[in-house]
């Protein structure tokens, strides 16, 4: 039981708790005990909710009992980051210092969806003090200590939905959220080896969350699989009357195999340029891969030459600086764990009210543009990350010397676009790399079908961490 309930799919999970071969308390009881035994070692962890997880466990034990099986989920246990508002005296420090015994009285909608799937919450994971829109550029930039990928104790888990990432990675839990603005779950997914979907941008609800940017915010699955991450979005997305910004009806995940589909995939020009030597050469297997078992045709496409990593830079941080208005003028910034956070906190209020606006206006035509490009292919492909997991002990930066750029992140963003970030080898010091499939708008049913149809022909998904096995 202890090997199936540290990195067996939620899918399995799931019908062995339907059959009872499994209890959710069982379940739980041995994720408390890894959470507790391993997530220091991966700073992963803010707060341990035992005593509500067991219960949750325990009701859930008792409807399966009766013959009440509410749905895959049904007694899971899982983590959210640490944004994400949960009642009943649970911290929600938002990864900051000055928020270290912050609670709310009330739960996310995420959270109240997963507690009427069944699922039962077992911990608040570790992030970036407030999910980096205060700026950083150092590993550091988080109360809780950096995050650390369990495949390289010396590597950083990736921000901001640091503790997200390493606690699937290292088979704490079975799933988590995490949150994406720019790169939030495309990134941990890439340093630690894991599925990460970043889903169309109103397709869930953001209410209980704390603000970064009011216009690119977004909740998404952490999971082993690309298959368990559609689980989860069925049981998390929806429109929300408590946020106004759900668009989308429920979502109905489509499961079906879809191996003798041929995919029509295209890749951006330049997206690979500039980027690691192993991260290019694994991009290329894939594609390689695809094309030679004849599960996808690939095809390279011109974008045109745009700021998008200005404009998404600008929106989101003047968006922030508003989302962060109250806490600075509390005098809280100095408080903050890193300097670059502190600094960059108050450089946001000098960008002029005419950079957003003339952001906000080249952004609707780069949105036209890719979805142009779009509707003619199943998905953009590309690296999730330029690199692998930069080391803990020292400055990173996004521009990576001028030498790569984010366009696919950049751009997905700024349009609200789904994407799904799964493993696709490794790279320098045998850290992990991802590889990311980007669709249209509310296509997130497309986007999972060709990341199955990847994983269904590899086994990344399957490797796991040292010191993560089973009786760690």
């Amino acid at each position: 039981m202890a090997s199936l309930a540290a990195f067996t799919p939620i899918r399995h999970l799931g019908e062995m708790v339907r059959t009872k071969q499994v209890s959710p308390v069982e379940l739980t009881e041995f994720a408390l005990r890894r959470l507790e035994r391993l997530g220091s070692k991966y700073n992963a962890v803010v707060t341990i909710t035992r005593e509500k997880a067991l219960a949750q466990a325990r009701a859930a034990e008792k409807e399966i009992v009766r013959g009440k099986y509410r749905g895959v989920l049904h007694g899971i246990p899982y983590g959210a980051k640490d944004l994400l508002a949960t009642s009943g005296g649970i911290r929600t420090t938002w990864g900051t210092a000055p928020y270290r015994d912050q609670v709310f009285d009330y739960d996310a909608t995420v959270v109240k969806k997963l507690e009427a799937a069944g699922a039962v919450l077992a911990a608040k994971l570790a992030m970036v003090e407030l999910a980096g829109g205060a700026g950083y550029r150092h590993p550091n930039a988080s109360f809780t200590g950096p995050g650390i990928s369990p495949w390289n104790l010396e590597g950083w888990s990736g921000g901001s939905s640091s503790g997200s990432g390493s606690a699937v990675s290292a088979g704490l839990v079975p799933f988590a959220l995490g949150t994406e603005t720019w790169g939030s779950i495309m990134w941990p997914a890439n340093h630690c080896g894991v599925a990460g979907l970043r889903p169309t941008f109103g397709r869930v609800s953001r209410h209980g969350a704390m603000e970064a940017s009011w216009t690119m915010d977004k909740i998404g699955p952490f999971a082993s699989t690309a298959d368990d991450c559609g689980l989860v979005l069925e049981a998390i997305a929806g429109n929300d009357p408590d946020d106004e910004t759900t668009t989308a009806p429920p979502f109905k995940y489509d499961a079906r195999d879809r191996r003798k589909r041929r995919f029509k995939l295209a890749l951006l020009q330049g997206s690979t340029e500039g980027v690691e030597p192993a991260v290019k050469a694994n991009v290329e297997a894939v594609l390689a891969l695809l094309e030679r078992e004849r599960a996808a045709t690939v095809e390279e496409v011109a974008v045109p030459d745009m700021p998008y990593e200005a404009v998404a830079r600008t929106i989101i941080s003047a968006e922030s600086a508003d989302a962060y208005q109250e806490f600075t003028d509390a005098g809280l910034g100095p408080q903050l764990t890193a300097e670059s956070s502190r600094r960059g906190l108050y450089a946001r209020y000098a960008i002029p009210a005419s950079d957003y606006i003339r952001a906000m206006r080249i952004r609707r035509l780069m949105c036209r543009q890719v979805d142009a490009i779009l509707a003619k292919y199943d998905a953009v492909v590309g690296p999730s990350y330029q690199t692998v997991a930069p080391t803990i002990d020292r400055e990173f930066n996004y521009a990576f010397s001028g030498k790569a750029r984010d366009i696919i992140g950049a751009l997905g963003n700024l349009a609200g676009l789904p994407s799904i970030s799964v493993p696709n080898g490794f790279g320098d010091r045998r850290l992990p790399t991802g590889i990311q499939f980007m669709g249209r708008a509310y296509d997130e049913n497309r986007i999972l079908a060709v990341a199955r149809a990847y994983q269904g022909l590899t086994d990344w998904h399957l490797r796991h961490p040292p010191g993560t096995t089973p009786d760690a």
